[in-house]
């Protein structure tokens, strides 16, 4: 059965490392499965993704980013996950509207409101069956990334980060039935064992 799956986390959770294992795994299994990232997974996403990530912080108001991410996810939308999900494929993307909702709602501190519509518009209403947070104390997820060139929201204040922290934990309490969270501080492999079993349940269902 077609099965979307999104994982979430802050700055060096691992969400990136992990969605790459459950790909792997499941194509060893012989299970059609088309792995996609934000914004970066078109090439319309990547040069909108390298501005927001890399452009001059000054002039990239927080309004700009909730317009421009969700830009970049309604191409991803249109071009990789609906298509996949056509086709009975298994689409696993690296963060996805729950990302603008705790960076810019309630990291930037745009109206929730405002943010849910406009996510809602982007992702033409289509919602994961289930969503994998990482979640990692930001201090430590910031230190994993240490060797690397900071972007503009690695490079914010910790307030920031823990806000959006927060914000996660927050929408992961208001649908527990969508949302697995997981310790992220575990290794990668204890990790990737417990989300198997929930991912593992999900498409033993079968058609809906």
């Amino acid at each position: 059965m077609p099965l979307f799956i999104t994982f979430e986390g802050g700055e060096g959770s691992g969400k990136s490392t992990q969605s790459k294992l459950l790909h792997q795994r499941l194509v060893k299994l012989a299970i059609p499965a088309v792995l996609t990232c934000e914004p970066g997974g078109t090439l319309f996403g990547k040069k909108l993704g390298h501005w927001l990530k890399w452009g001059d912080t000054r002039k990239i108001t927080p309004i700009t980013e909730l317009l421009l991410f969700n830009a970049a996810r309604a191409q991803s939308v249109a071009e990789i996950i609906i298509p996949g999900l056509k086709e009975g494929k298994t689409v696993i993307s690296d963060r996805y509207d729950d990302s603008t909702t705790v960076y810019q709602g309630y990291g930037r501190g745009l109206d929730l409101e405002m943010v849910t519509c406009i996510n809602r518009a982007a992702t033409q209403g289509l919602k994961p069956e289930l969503t994998v947070l990482l979640d990692v104390p930001v201090s430590d997820g910031l230190k994993r990334k240490r060797s690397e060139k900071p972007d503009r929201f690695e490079q914010e204040e910790l307030a920031f980060h823990r806000r959006v922290m927060e914000g996660y934990l927050k929408l992961a309490q208001s649908e527990p039935e969508r949302w697995l969270v997981i310790d992220g501080t575990q290794s990668k492999e204890k990790i990737a064992e417990l989300i198997w079993p929930r991912v593992s349940q999900l498409l033993s269902k079968g058609p809906k």
